[in-house]
């Protein structure tokens, strides 16, 4: 095949292979057939403005974009309602981004407002994002109710909002992608600002269900992995049966594995390690926390309010603040969209290894952060029924201030824990 020069506007019906050079296109390219392969052979096409796309198509099947260079538009690549597509090798940067430290990043931007990126997907199904490096721009890779994506070997480190975001995705496998380094700032008046702002390497938000997450690195993001289920304004779309596998969230300045109003994730053999939280999954339920690690974080390795049907079997606890913090809070809005949720209950906590915290376990009532009392005359108006029917089995708690401390908790079960070196075994 010849290679040719790619044009301003030029309109793809067959295989084709770019000529090698630096293409400034304004209007980008447009993919008009099927079963078709491009080959961007190395070639850079150069936007302007960081408006439009650098590649669209819509309504497609088995298409094959690769070793496409990209820059300096809105979104590099943008896919609509298409089927069986790979993106393959492709190195897209410079898309359309915030301007640093301005903003607290919105979470919920739908497909209409959505940020700047190197790729964004909408209404694609069973397509392959496969190898493309998304570094250094707003968003790495944008999905939008999509499904049976295959998402693996991708880097998007350094994006200033979001280097995998799904939402309303499922069914897909995110595995082998690297997402470190995506964090920004927001300040608050001269002295005082939020480090995170809502950034992260793994955005899962709007009824993301059914995916697996493996072996992927999000180190150092203002949140490594971050899950959410009810919107600003009460509406519960939870993300459910998600499975977090060997991935790393180590190092944010907030939370490594984020995830609330959502049911039935499990998280397996992840490390956690120097965040704020390890784990924060507040009024969510049913979830399994088993073989991860988490080490020095600032609040605690697993922190949860009002949660209920948790296993927490075989981690390691070790020199955070707390261990597992469990606590209960109304709150009238999160009480009408997950009523189930009214308090901390049924947990399984057994066989993990509690070493050198300042509290391994803590179970408490009617908690600000679950560390210290509600002020009764707040604006919450009425206390959280008090946690209860925690079992706490076969754990091992060593050279921890205290071992375990519940405060106005009930049926709480302790059998066949083994403590050595506490200050307190028992509070």
């Amino acid at each position: 095949m010849r290679p040719v020069e790619p044009t301003d506007g030029m309109v793809i019906t067959a295989d084709t292979t770019f000529k090698s050079g630096v293409y400034v296109l304004p209007h980008g390219l447009s993919i008009a057939a099927d079963g078709i392969t491009v080959d961007g052979n190395g070639a850079l096409l150069i936007g302007q403005g960081r408006t439009g796309s650098g590649i669209f198509l819509e309504g497609r099947a088995n298409v094959t974009l690769k070793n496409l260079h990209i820059q300096e538009y809105y979104h590099g690549i943008t896919a609509e309602h298409c089927r069986k597509l790979t993106i393959a090798g492709c190195r897209i940067t410079s898309t359309a981004e915030l301007p640093p430290n301005t903003a607290f990043l919105d979470v919920w931007q739908d497909v209409d407002h959505a940020y700047g990126g190197g790729i964004l997907l909408n209404g694609v199904t069973e397509s392959r994002i496969l190898e493309n490096d998304l570094q250094h721009q707003m968003c790495g890779l944008l999905t939008y109710r999509c499904r049976d994506l295959q998402v693996r070997g991708n880097v998007a480190n350094y994006c200033s909002g979001f280097g995998f975001h799904l939402y309303g995705t499922g069914y897909s496998v995110f595995e082998n992608n690297t997402a470190d380094f995506c964090c920004r700032y927001e300040p608050r008046g001269p002295r005082a600002g939020h480090m995170g702002a809502d950034a992260a390497g793994f955005l899962i938000v709007h009824g993301a269900c059914w995916n697996l997450f493996r072996r992927n690195n999000a180190r150092m993001s203002g949140d490594g992995f971050f899950l959410a289920g009810l919107t600003p304004q009460g509406k519960h779309v939870p993300c459910d049966d998600n499975a977090f596998e060997e991935n790393d969230g180590s190092y944010s300045p907030n939370i490594a594995f984020e995830a609330t109003f959502s049911s039935g994730n499990t998280y397996r053999d992840n490390i956690a390690n120097a965040c704020n939280y390890g784990f924060w999954l507040g009024f969510s339920s049913h979830g399994m926390l088993e073989h991860n690690e988490m080490i020095g974080n600032r609040q605690a390795g697993i922190a949860v309010e009002n949660g209920f049907g948790f296993d927490v079997r075989d981690n390691t606890f070790q020199d955070n603040a707390h261990g597992v913090l469990l606590w209960s809070k109304h709150i009238p809005m999160f009480a009408k969209a997950v009523p189930d949720n009214d308090t901390s209950y049924d947990w399984t906590i057994e066989d993990n290894a509690f070493t050198g915290n300042r509290k391994a376990i803590r179970i408490a009532a009617d908690q600000d952060h679950g560390i210290r009392p509600l002020d009764p005359s707040g604006r919450w108006g009425q206390p959280a029924p008090r946690p209860h029917d925690h079992a706490i089995y076969r754990n091992t708690i060593t050279g921890n201030v205290i071992g375990i401390e519940l405060v106005d908790a009930e049926a709480t079960m302790l059998a066949e824990n083994q403590f050595h070196g506490n200050v307190r075994d028992i509070a």
